[in-house]
């Protein structure tokens, strides 16, 4: 039996990351070997263990043979004779298909010298910088697609191989990407939002084709103008890609993300004639998002911020020209008094959105500062002294809350 640290902890110990997990390979062993080890099983598709004492994940080497369309539609072999060439064969991309010994696991990269198994160039595409396909099995899962495009996201200086992008834009014109479950298109998009550069992940999508399949929301909105005294850039989908970055760039979480990215899709269905305004996008933007969002499982925490981010944009990125009343009507369709800290990522969406145009990258974003302050003062009006007081009166739901809203406009107004 011989066993060797594969995949993402040697690539990312080469290029000198940290390394938080690794994953081992075990060739020449069985299950039942490995079970009178000690080692759990826990691989319901193929033979993975727990190690008795580190709890990593220990795989048999194995190999892959397509049954069916999707990721799913894979027979596959696991025993003593599949060797480790034989599994690496099987990885999706020349970086993720090296193999170091267990005995050199835990050395310097700079010790591993010729103990690196590395079959298919790997060492080298790190090396020059490119994202390549192992071999032509690659086309065999359409979720290698979005792998390769999130790895395009994390490593920003990367480009993808030509053959590579070929191969994606094959298995996309053959129905490929049709077949993807939304849970592991969900699960690849969200990794890839939380990347160096977002972007990325989008243009090598869009690049192959994947795009207008997965998020035919989103790929419209490249061509499509807006004016130009707001938008340098122009372009609606360039101008999305600065947003994106910009998320990235203010460390925001993945609700927020997930907000940036769908804020503007009604502009995709702006009709011609009135290019390039879009008078009404934002209510278009929450009913396309909204379909996304369940078309794509995802979660409801960034599903509900993204519908308020695109409802509400627009006002408060013009929030410096309203006075206590309107500003308390925003923060109450913004539900920022019973979701204060919500609001707190609304804002930062807003920011992301503002900053994410041609030139203004580094510009201030104001209209955060002067709404977080509008809404602390808003908090400090006690509902309850003003509820009793006018239930004794005799008022009643919406009269007491009128009264509440009041207090509170005269908080804000004395607090600007």
């Amino acid at each position: 039996m011989q066993v060797f640290v594969v995949g993402g902890a040697v690539r990312d110990a080469l290029m000198g990351l940290p390394v938080n997990d690794r994953d081992w390979v075990v060739v020449g062993s069985t299950p039942e070997a490995m079970s009178a080890q000690g080692f759990l099983p826990v691989g319901k598709d193929f033979p993975v263990f727990l190690h008795p004492k580190s709890r990593e994940e220990y795989a048999l080497a194995r190999t892959e043979r397509k049954t069916a369309r999707g990721y799913k539609g894979f027979a596959v072999q696991a025993d003593p004779d599949v060797t480790l060439e034989e599994d690496l064969a099987r990885r999706d991309l020349t970086v993720n298909a090296m193999a170091v010994p267990e005995a050199m696991a835990h050395a310097l990269p700079s010790e591993w010298a010729d103990q690196i198994v590395d079959p298919y160039g790997g060492e080298r595409d790190l090396e020059t910088k490119v994202l390549r396909h192992v071999t032509e099995a690659f086309a065999e899962d359409p979720v290698r697609i979005l792998r390769v495009a999130r790895f395009a996201a994390r490593f920003a200086d990367f480009s993808v191989a030509d053959e590579t992008m070929a191969l994606m834009h094959q298995m996309v014109e053959e129905g490929e990407v049709d077949h993807l479950v939304p849970e592991r298109v969900w699960q690849e998009l969200a990794k890839g939002l939380m990347s160096e550069r977002p972007s990325r992940m989008f243009e090598v999508l869009r690049a192959c084709g994947a795009l207008r399949v997965l998020l035919p929301e989103l790929d419209r909105l490249w061509g499509v103008p807006q004016r130009a005294e707001y938008h340098p850039e122009v372009d609606t989908g360039v101008h999305m890609m600065l947003v994106m970055d910009m998320a990235a760039r203010l460390n925001t979480p993945v609700a927020v993300r997930v907000a940036c990215l769908m804020h503007d899709l009604g502009k995709g269905t702006t009709p011609a004639d009135v290019l390039p305004r879009h008078i009404g996008h934002e209510g278009r933007s929450v009913k396309l998002l909204q379909k996304v969002c369940e078309r794509l499982r995802v979660p409801t925490e960034g599903k509900e911020l993204a519908e308020v981010v695109a409802r509400e944009h627009g006002n408060i990125h013009r929030s410096a020209d309203l006075n206590a009343e309107a500003l308390v009507r925003l923060l109450e369709r913004c539900d920022a008094i019973r979701q204060p800290e919500r609001f707190a990522r609304v804002l930062q969406a807003c920011e992301c959105d503002a900053r994410g145009r041609l030139g203004f990258e580094n510009a201030a974003y104001p209209q955060a500062a002067r709404l977080l302050q509008a809404q602390q003062a808003a908090l400090s009006v006690e509902t309850a002294p003003i509820a009793q007081a006018a239930a004794a009166q005799g008022l009643q739901g919406p009269q007491i809350g009128a009264q509440i809203t009041q207090a509170r406009v005269k908080a804000v107004a004395a607090s600007l």
